[in-house]
């Protein structure tokens, strides 16, 4: 059986169990046997978009509904997902850390990611691979990135760059020791109604400068100029905003950037993800962070999988070697 709720702002929910869970761990297992398990390869990824035909309607349908609108929160929480816990090795420890080789997480990942447009991935971040692990990393606790285990701000996945990420999908094979480690989501549809109409023209106007994250090393070939964090419709604009990483250039734009993280914390929500936990966020319209953690370095610290999704993935082409999924 698969439930699906929404209530107000808080994230749509969707619980596989019974058949759609056994179902979808199935197919999930069947492609880890396709192209070779190399997961970067075309034919993974092939094989995953012709896989995700076979995944139970109670998955294929509420993706469907999210991707022509992602509602209020800009957040899908799915729960109930094979990650095949109990075969898990050690968490990675290292900041570096990529899964290149199938496994049933990598399997869901990419057939989800193919149910909502396309993977893809910046080869300057964690080189260009597909599914990559957000782990603490030794030495990283104060990082502004998905190694560190301080307070992470809210941020639009790589902010500063013209093919940002449409969604981001995280994927729990294993929680922090504490149940603590929450995921911070906060969009602009619920944070609109809090700004006036001066905030809102401010935020429009080109006054802010978002450099890329510590993550590309300071490279990745973004547009780093001035840009506005809202455009689009006035009444449901995009959100370009990155806490850590943008600047705003003038008195005003300042005073309006700390209204918007007012408003932020005043329409916040916050998820503890569990094993099988998978929550997609609507980058165009919501930003993530999580709560701080204290990782404990014994191999069974916090463990999340991620993908990026672009919807269009022909407006990159320039930027892809040989059609492929990875922008330089």
């Amino acid at each position: 059986m698969t439930v699906v709720m929404e209530t107000g702002a808080q994230a749509a929910v969707v619980t596989l169990a019974g058949d759609d869970a056994a179902r979808t761990e199935t197919v999930a297992r069947r492609l880890t046997r396709a192209a070779d398990g190399k997961v970067d390869s075309h034919e993974w990824v092939d094989a995953a978009r012709r896989e995700r035909h076979e995944l139970p309607s109670g998955l294929r349908a509420p993706l469907g509904e999210f991707r022509r609108d992602s509602g209020t929160s800009g957040v899908l929480l799915i729960r109930g997902l094979p990650v095949d816990a109990a075969a898990l090795p050690d968490t990675p420890s290292t900041a570096d850390s990529v899964q290149r080789e199938a496994s049933v997480s990598a399997a869901v990942l990419t057939m989800i990611a193919c149910s909502l447009g396309d993977p893809a991935a910046f080869r300057p971040e964690k080189t260009g691979a597909l599914v990559q692990d957000v782990v603490p990393v030794r030495g990283k606790e104060e990082f502004q990135g998905n190694a560190g285990s301080v307070l992470l701000t809210f941020h639009n996945e790589n902010a500063f760059h013209p093919h940002r990420p449409d969604y981001v999908m995280l994927l729990c094979l294993r929680a922090d020791h504490d149940k603590v480690a929450g995921l911070r989501t906060a969009g602009i549809r619920a944070a609109l109604p809090l700004l006036s109409e001066e905030t809102q023209e401010v935020l429009r106007s080109p006054e802010f400068r978002t450099d890329p994250p510590p993550s590309f090393g300071g490279s990745g070939g973004g547009d780093t100029e001035a840009q506005p964090i809202l455009t689009g419709a006035h009444e449901d604009p995009d959100l370009r905003v990155d806490f850590a990483a943008t600047q705003p250039l003038t008195g005003r734009a300042t005073q309006a950037m700390a209204e918007l993280q007012d408003a932020f914390d005043k329409t916040s929500l916050s998820t503890v993800l569990g094993p099988g936990d998978l929550a997609i966020v609507d980058n165009r319209i919501t930003t993530h962070g999580r709560s701080a953690f204290v990782p404990r370095y014994d191999g069974k610290d916090r463990w999340l999988q991620r993908t990026f999704v672009l919807n269009d993935l022909r407006r990159s082409r320039r930027l892809r070697m040989q059609d492929g999924y990875v922008l330089d």
